[in-house]
């Protein structure tokens, strides 16, 4: 059983990466019914949470369907972090997990995210102070096996985060350098892992595209669990695939037409129902490529659901996908 302070997540979780502008409610509710064990919030801005800012501020719902779930601040500022902690332990996740990891520039040069991985003793002191503010609930983080490829310093950052509290540990297999090109590699995940000294769970994240390949890195790496990110895009039904693959060796079939419209109508109610329809309709918008990804002659309807305004229409469009691409899978 893998524990992360006091919460149980079955022999071997499957959790959903912190996304921004994807991880959000709506999101979590499609990926939870269809098998993910553990998810996060879209990463926040401590400075966001601080000023009260709405976007950072909304960030923070979270429904009792999700549970456990966890919530993602990130920063630069040792004393700023500390205090988002407390609001963000105040929201009432499960457990709070610090972003280490993030490589984009505007995150990552400024020495938050992955640019914290230059400063170990700073994200030491950093982490110790959201450790002891956070004291009814679990501290974990997310990182990188380090800044460039001279410098994979993840096993010195594992010992010193579980030195100071943290009590799990995701480490995506790409430096902050690389971005999210090449290929992820997971032989200093699992040097981690196998590390005498270290006694949290270690989870692995990058690449994982498909229920083989999560049994293949299960096997090879040792891990106690695996995060899926962008590979759940459009497709949250990868999580039961994954589980049904672990305990029987054999592939699901893929969600038929109606299958894909049934969650995308759901991951749609959700969005307007947390965000108002005009946003909700709007924000869904991003979605329709990756739910229907693949199907010939789609795209004309893919384009009338970008355009439509109204829930009634898209339901109205969506209806009718069902009828003309019944046999497409």
């Amino acid at each position: 059983m893998v524990k992360i302070g006091k919460i149980e997540l079955g022999e071997f979780p499957l959790l959903l990466a912190p996304m921004e502008d994807v991880s959000d409610p709506p999101f979590r509710a499609v990926c939870k019914e269809n098998g993910a064990d553990l998810m996060y919030t879209e990463f926040i801005a401590a400075d966001g949470l601080i000023r009260n800012a709405d976007k950072s501020v909304q960030k923070l719902d979270i429904y009792d369907y999700e549970r456990p779930i966890g919530i993602q601040i990130f920063g630069d500022k040792i004393e700023a972090m500390r205090e988002a902690a407390g609001i963000a332990e105040a929201a009432g996740p499960d457990l709070l997990d610090i972003n280490y990891g993030c490589p984009v520039k505007k995150v990552a040069c400024k020495g938050a995210g992955a640019g914290i991985l230059q400063d170990l003793p700073k994200m030491q002191r950093m982490t110790e102070e959201i450790v002891k503010r956070c004291g009814s609930i679990p501290v974990t983080v997310k990182t990188r096996l380090g800044w460039d490829d001279s410098t994979k310093n993840i096993k010195e950052a594992a010992q010193r985060l579980q030195d100071v509290g943290v009590q799990a540990l995701t480490i995506h297999g790409r430096t902050r350098a690389q971005l999210y090109k090449g290929e992820a590699d997971w032989t200093l995940i699992a040097e981690v892992k196998n590390m005498q000294s270290i006694t949290f769970p270690v989870f692995g994240n990058g690449d994982i595209d498909s229920p083989q390949k999560a049994l293949e890195y299960r096997r090879l790496y040792g891990v106690d669990g695996i995060m899926i990110g962008r590979a759940a895009i459009g497709y949250p039904w990868i999580f039961n695939e994954v589980k049904h693959y672990f305990n029987t060796g054999e592939l699901l079939p893929k969600p038929d037409m109606k299958e894909r419209i049934r969650i995308c109508k759901k991951h749609l109610d959700r969005a307007i129902e947390w965000k108002g329809e005009k946003v909700g309709i709007f924000e869904m918008r991003m979605h329709y490529t990756n739910y229907f990804r693949g199907i010939a002659d789609f795209k004309p309807y893919r384009q009338r659901l970008v355009e439509a305004k109204s829930f009634v229409l898209v339901n109205e469009i969506l209806d009718e996908a069902v009828e003309k691409f019944e046999f497409a899978f």
